[in-house]
């Protein structure tokens, strides 16, 4: 498995992490017993959803510029 698919794997499954957390925070405030711990369950996967997703979203922007790079490398060789 590449970088790239590890990645985006991971972001999946944080995805999931993240969904299960705001649920959790949900069931919590519907129970008023609101905890800043619960509060920050769902911060905590989402920011690392951030930093993958912004990479992910980056990849198709910095392609070109290597398969551009590999191309003129090739021809002048």
């Amino acid at each position: 498995m590449n970088w790239n698919n590890w990645i985006r794997q991971f972001h999946r499954w944080l995805s999931i992490v993240f969904t299960a957390a705001v649920i959790v925070n949900i069931i919590a405030m519907v129970l008023q017993q609101q905890a800043v711990w619960i509060g920050l369950l769902a911060l905590f996967p989402l920011i690392l959803m951030l930093l993958s997703g912004l990479y992910l979203f980056a990849l198709p922007y910095l392609a070109p510029r290597r398969e551009r790079g590999a191309s003129t490398g090739a021809s002048q060789a």
